[in-house]
């Protein structure tokens, strides 16, 4: 008997399996609608896409989509957490193995524009997010300001290593890094050709000339990519 009681009370305390599976499959039709989404940005444009549309390539009812993004602006906003996520991560690892700033900055640009990033259609369609009067607009404004609070604790990092100078505040800095690749982005998205990647090195090299220590101008570091993209 006590035996049996047992045995039946592992399996009330066992967890429930179903949850699991309903989580998981409500995360892939999320993550399929997700992607979907960009790749039609990417194909037919932002404002040419319908949810429609996006239902239809994810095959799944077009009343499903409301069940996971309030409208199709909010797919911006999700690509927006998703690139914030790498960046925390990229930081992460610098912190981690030591990487010289100087590297990791120029490296963080080519970092943060893989794919789907890559993709003028998608790059001009989050412009038009942050510069319209949609809903999302002030949640992609947050994410602006969480995105320049890592972007101040990089620099920071590099000023106390001696490896960035240090007479201006690290948040001055992040913001004038935010603004170059950001205008960087905007001009590569206008002329929408193969050179994201060579701008983005041309524009830190430059840049680099007035973030290294005083005195001690030190030449940027060795390309990491070719000059084309």
């Amino acid at each position: 008997m006590a035996s049996g009681s047992k045995s039946l009370s592992s399996i009330r305390s066992a967890p429930p399996s179903a949850p699991d599976r309903r989580q998981r499959r409500s995360a892939e039709i999320r993550e399929r609608l997700f992607r979907a989404a960009l790749n039609l940005f990417a194909q037919k444009g932002f404002l040419e896409t319908t949810v429609e549309d996006i239902t239809e390539a994810a095959d799944v009812g077009k009343g499903t989509f409301f069940n996971y993004f309030p409208s199709k602006d909010h797919i911006l906003l999700a690509f927006g957490e998703m690139q914030l996520g790498k960046l925390e991560a990229a930081i992460a690892m610098a912190r981690q193995t030591g990487e010289s700033m100087p590297e990791f900055l120029r490296s963080l640009g080519i970092r943060m524009t893989q794919e789907p990033t890559r993709n003028p259609a998608i790059i001009r369609a989050l412009l038009q997010a942050y510069l319209s009067t949609t809903p999302v607009r002030e949640a992609m404004m947050d994410l602006q300001r969480r995105v320049h609070a890592l972007h101040t604790q990089m620099i920071q990092l590099g000023q106390d290593r001696g490896e960035i100078r240090s007479d201006l505040p690290a948040a001055e800095i992040a913001h004038v890094f935010r603004q170059t690749i950001f205008g960087t982005l905007l001009i590569w998205s206008l002329y929408a050709d193969a050179t994201l990647h060579s701008r983005i090195e041309t524009a830190f090299n430059l840049l680099w000339t007035g973030l290294a220590p005083r005195g001690n101008p030190a030449l940027p570091p060795v390309p990491l990519v070719p000059s084309g993209d």
